[in-house]
């Protein structure tokens, strides 16, 4: 399906839950998805109307200067991307007629009630259906899990980057699993270690795992927290 013309509500709105999980509209980074879809719009969103949807496009703003250099095709337009179905709720007040007709579709695996059936068959099938929605409700959760991008920043031009990451990487804390890194260059020849990971909600307080970072006194400046995206 791919996003709707961003000059409607029906788009923005589409749009705006789109990026309300998300930092980029593909992928971890910014890409040549985000420029087309940053080019598709007139202006920012209004931020009153559509929050996330105007958090994404001052974020993108910031890369202007590096649309071109950025990964991706750049003959793609901005309607290939976004949701490949209508899977968006664009009117919220349809969300509970949807919650309606998926309890109805669980009913109707055991028959319907307006089906002629004795009190043996009815009780069978009452039976049936609470044992369903007991193994349904039972299910155990996935646990919640967010993408991080992290920004370590160093002292000076002198600093030992890649003792700066190793020290980093040594840092083990439960639901935590780093993942890929680069240098970034900054000013005056200073470059800073972007990296991103995986933490589990419950286990993981990212301060924390900010401050033990912020630990390695002797190579370590700053952290930031660059972009977060759910899972």
């Amino acid at each position: 399906m791919g996003f709707a013309d961003f000059l409607s509500d029906a788009g923005l709105s589409m749009l705006e839950q789109w990026v309300t999980t998300r930092s980029y509209i593909a992928g971890y980074g910014p890409s040549q998805a985000d420029v087309a879809s940053f080019k598709a719009l007139p202006g920012p969103p209004k931020v009153e109307k559509y929050p996330h949807a105007w958090r994404w496009y001052k974020h993108i703003s910031s890369y202007q200067s590096e649309f071109t250099s950025l990964p991706g095709d750049p003959s793609k337009a901005y309607t290939t991307y976004g949701p490949e179905k209508s899977e968006l709720t664009i009117n919220p007040k349809d969300a509970p007629k949807a919650a309606e007709a998926e309890e109805q579709e669980d009913d109707d695996l055991f028959g319907s009630d307006d089906e002629s059936e004795d009190e043996e068959a009815k009780k069978k099938r009452e039976d049936n259906l609470a044992a369903y929605k007991k193994k349904k409700e039972g299910k155990a959760k996935p646990a919640a899990k967010t993408i991080v991008t992290l920004d370590v920043k160093p002292w000076d031009d002198e600093t030992d980057m890649k003792q700066l990451e190793e020290n980093l990487r040594s840092i083990e804390m439960d639901g935590v699993k780093w993942g890929a890194s680069t240098l970034v260059p900054l000013a005056f020849g200073i470059k800073k270690l972007q990296i991103t990971l995986v933490v589990e909600d419950e286990k993981v307080s990212i301060d924390d795992l900010q401050e033990q970072i912020a630990g390695d006194e002797d190579h370590v400046q700053s952290t930031d927290v660059a972009a977060m995206q759910k899972l």
